[in-house]
């Protein structure tokens, strides 16, 4: 790529577009990050020098290099290139990319590279049409998603590509990459000659959260600003004046949603309101789905806590459709005090212990027979099943009678195994009983 001339700060049109698209690398070398997978030895500088580029699904945060990668992989390949959004594109528009594909293959002996942008949106049919193409190498389709493909993409279509994580870019990354741009006449500011305060780096890597293309905007609007006051020296002061909302990486279908949900469960989970409060508070700030928070809080309500503060459940429930009456920005005082509540109460994850001891029994001896006595049957068939034994605990005292309720031919075993945190010790206490082994 050509520079622009020296006399200016940029060519005529280039100016016009943002930082973060002049300084987008157009060599491997060039991009920061994805040490492993760009080192000498890898697989990827091998298949590229061997002319065999394999179709791959690049998955991760924004701002990380995926689409940079793919555009640089054409170049390098000597390929076509023919770009398309899965939210747009049709099984129509797929299949006339696929046969001129295969043409240009055929008469020009020339890859095609199909790159599609949010892959995880294709649906059955579409994954289904790309699949002989890819199998055969008539193509090579590039995907990127900031979702888990492991989620969305079909296992047809993953077992034809290689998946590529990528990570948020680490804080020295980033400020190699804001260092680059602030220096470079070409592509960058460097004309502008402006030095940037070691706590202006520090507040701007912390506020793009691993985003590069974040990082490059928010230093475009803070230099501009102090170019256009005749400073020189970009303060912190200057970024964070020039920030619009919170700068991070969040994508409600991808692995930063659920990390940070796994956060907010597991601080729930650890009687920790401080830290589940500020986990709740970058959901809500960066847009997630209130209902979701509210449907994971119910969940929480009896997999974590569940007997031993049985109120848990109705005050979470009492939040989630509290919330669906009053909506937004107010519900998020119900979120919070719901989350606040959980993570205060005394934890017992007794339920889902004994309901996955009872499905190993399941697994273990497959078809249960109910013993006749608790079989759903009257008049003549319930004679015949000699089901008459059933008692009904409600005619005996204390509205209890030691009967056998465990299936037939099964060894019995005692699955539950009472908390002894809040309320769950006098609940066991109260149970009637011990039931008689059968």
């Amino acid at each position: 790529m050509a520079r622009p001339p020296a006399g200016g700060l940029f060519s005529e049109g280039e100016g016009k577009r943002p930082l973060a698209a002049r300084m987008r690398p157009t060599q491997l070398k060039d991009i920061v990050g994805l040490g492993d997978l760009l080192a000498e030895s890898g697989w990827l500088k091998a298949a590229l020098a061997a002319g065999h580029l394999p179709s791959m699904v690049l998955y991760g945060p924004s701002g990380t290099g995926k689409t940079t990668l793919a555009r640089i992989l054409a170049v390098e390949s000597q390929s076509a290139w023919v770009g398309m959004n899965a939210v747009t594109a049709t099984v129509q528009d797929l299949r006339q990319v696929l046969a001129e594909s295969r043409q240009r293959l055929s008469v020009e002996g020339k890859t095609t590279i199909l790159f599609l942008d949010e892959i995880h949106r294709l649906n059955r049919a579409q994954q289904e049409v790309l699949l002989p193409d890819v199998e055969d190498g008539s193509v090579v389709l590039i995907g990127t998603t900031a979702g888990n493909p492991f989620f969305d993409i079909s296992r047809a279509l993953l077992s034809r590509v290689r998946t590529v994580a990528f990570v948020p870019l680490s804080e020295a990354e980033i400020a190699t990459i804001v260092d680059r741009a602030l220096t470079d006449e070409g592509h960058g500011l460097g004309a502008w000659k402006l030095a940037l305060e070691p706590s202006a780096r520090t507040v701007l890597v912390r506020l793009c959260g691993g985003d590069a293309r974040v990082a490059l905007n928010l230093l475009e609007a803070a230099a501009t600003r102090r170019h256009a006051a005749g400073g020189d020296t970009v303060s912190a002061q200057d970024v964070e004046d020039t920030r619009q909302g919170v700068y991070a990486s969040y994508d409600q279908a991808g692995d930063e949603h659920y990390h940070t949900i796994s956060a907010f469960i597991k601080s729930v989970r650890g009687s920790d309101p401080d830290a589940a409060m500020v986990w709740l508070a970058k959901m809500l700030e960066l847009g997630e789905e209130p209902r979701f928070i509210g449907r994971r809080l119910a969940i929480l309500a009896v997999e974590d806590i569940g007997l031993a503060d049985p109120d848990a459940l109705p005050y979470a429930m009492a939040a989630v459709q509290g919330l669906e009456l009053i909506g937004m920005p107010e519900g998020a005082l119900l979120l919070a005090a719901a989350t606040m509540r959980l993570a205060l109460a005394p934890k017992s994850n007794s339920a889902a212990m004994t309901l996955g001891a009872a499905r190993k029994v399941v697994e273990a001896y497959g078809r249960l027979t109910v013993p006749a006595h608790l079989r759903n049957l009257s008049g003549q068939a319930k004679r015949d099943a000699d089901a008459d034994d059933y008692r009904y605990p409600h005619g005996f005292p204390g509205h209890w009678v030691d009967q056998n309720y465990w299936p037939e031919g099964v060894p019995r075993s005692a699955l539950y195994r009472p908390a002894t945190s809040g309320q769950e010790p006098e609940l066991n206490r109260r149970k009637p009983g011990p039931t008689k082994l059968p």
